[in-house]
């Protein structure tokens, strides 16, 4: 357990430890707000709207996120052509030398292997997993249904990702504010998901969308927040074709055999310069 000064509360545990940064303020969990947030070295985030109704954050499984991912499951969650479409997203949007926090990972690496990086933060619930993920410098364990927010300095990171998992969050709209406290301005929070989920523990609003409305979904998560920039949407279908027998009946019944990419993208304040494309 560390101890920042003043005053004294818990923090979750780092493997290894990271330098004990002067703990933030609050973020402003605020449902609405009237004053726009223009300040670009304000640290705080402030929730417009709520998103999801109470029964879209339900779900069929209510038990303990953390019991369910009491054991590592290394086995990987999408096809290559969905990880090899990340990854060029990676490539393209994140650049040599940034921080990166990594929310919600295993022990999967997506960024690309040839890219330095200044330090990359992992996130999830299961240590195992997560001590296996050879890309994190550090990495902590934390539900983000119970308590969403995060022991991480203001404007602290260049980029925070999450891959294949938004769809399990109870209280988007908190942990969206809390990566836009986290991220630096003109820093980047992409977004990456497909159609594959753990069933029990995806939320109502997911599971009984379509790939239409889930794309929808996190473009609000994105709009609800003061200060993120218009998300941009990228999907498309990754043409990486597996020949499993299953992969295999799937295509003889006219059905996908390969996992759809989707991505939404948005920058705290401003996108930078170097950003932009001709």
């Amino acid at each position: 357990m560390l101890s920042i000064h003043p005053p004294p509360r818990p923090r979750p545990r780092l493997w290894p430890k990271l330098p004990s940064p002067a703990h933030p303020p609050l973020p402003k969990f605020s449902a609405s707000s009237s004053t726009p947030n223009n300040d670009i070295n304000d640290s705080t985030a402030t929730i417009k709207r709520l998103v999801l109704p109470s029964e879209g954050r339900t779900k069929l499984n209510p038990s303990s996120d953390r019991d369910f991912y009491s054991y590592p499951r290394f086995v990987t969650h999408v096809d290559r052509g969905f990880i090899s479409s990340l990854t060029d997203l990676y490539r393209e949007r994140l650049r040599p030398g940034s921080a990166v926090l990594d929310l919600m990972s295993s022990w999967v690496s997506h960024l690309p292997e040839e890219v330095e990086f200044g330090r990359v933060v992992g996130h999830g619930l299961n240590a195992q997993e997560l001590a296996g993920n050879p890309r994190l410098d550090s990495f902590f364990v934390k539900d983000l249904n119970q308590d969403q927010q995060l022991q991480m300095e203001s404007c602290s990171f260049d980029a925070v990702i999450c891959t294949v998992s938004v769809q399990y969050l109870q209280q988007p709209e908190k942990v969206f504010a809390e990566a836009f406290r986290v991220l630096k301005p003109g820093g980047v929070f992409i977004v990456s998901f497909s159609n594959r989920m753990f069933y029990e523990k995806a939320i109502s609003a997911w599971r009984d969308g379509t790939a239409y409305s889930r794309v929808q979904l996190v473009v609000q998560y994105f709009q609800c927040i003061e200060g993120f920039t218009q998300p941009e949407v990228v999907k498309k279908s990754t043409g990486s074709v597996e020949n499993s027998p299953l992969d295999v009946l799937m295509r003889l019944l006219g059905m996908s055999a390969t996992d759809p990419f989707y991505a939404v993208i948005a920058y705290r304040n401003f996108r930078p310069i170097y950003e932009t494309t001709e």
